[in-house]
């Protein structure tokens, strides 16, 4: 955190950036405190951080992480699959044999970090149910904290 000193007061300003949420989140950690499970099953996001305690319940990624995998694994199969159609031309039976589980799995790998980084994206941003928790922070960066000074006579 960065800190600014001044007359005993260190104002703290340091929060958790936007790429650094949805970092937090695509690897699966508490964008809050990037130490606990943000996950409790494969896709089921946990109601609250194990770790700090943030309320993760709110978050509404629904299809939109599905959406953005379909995206970037077509963007990358698909072209693939034309390069090794054009310069080999395999039987059909072999094409689909190699690229369906690349597919799938491809898919499956990236589903949860995915998801992870919606829902990390939406808490930095204070989306949905995430807007008290988002005020909150903001009032904690801008509360200045006392620092072992004594109060002087007036």
């Amino acid at each position: 955190m960065d800190r600014r000193k001044g007359r005993g007061v260190v104002m703290t300003t340091g929060s958790v950036s936007l790429a650094k949420a949805m970092w937090r989140g695509f690897r699966g950690k508490c964008p809050n405190c990037g130490e606990g499970h943000m996950f409790g099953r494969f896709l089921k996001v946990a109601d609250s951080c194990n770790h700090c305690g943030e309320e993760l319940f709110h978050q509404r990624a629904d299809d939109f992480p599905a959406y953005l995998v379909m995206v970037v694994v077509g963007h990358l199969v698909v072209p693939a699959i034309l390069a090794v159609e054009t310069a080999y031309a395999p039987p059909v039976w072999l094409q689909l044999a190699v690229w369906l589980p690349v597919t799938l799995f491809g898919s499956l790998a990236l589903l949860q970090p995915t998801k992870g980084a919606i829902v990390g994206l939406q808490w930095q941003l204070g989306m949905h149910g995430f807007e008290d928790s988002k005020h909150r922070r903001d009032a904690e960066q801008l509360a200045p904290v006392e620092i072992g000074t004594t109060p002087r006579a007036v």
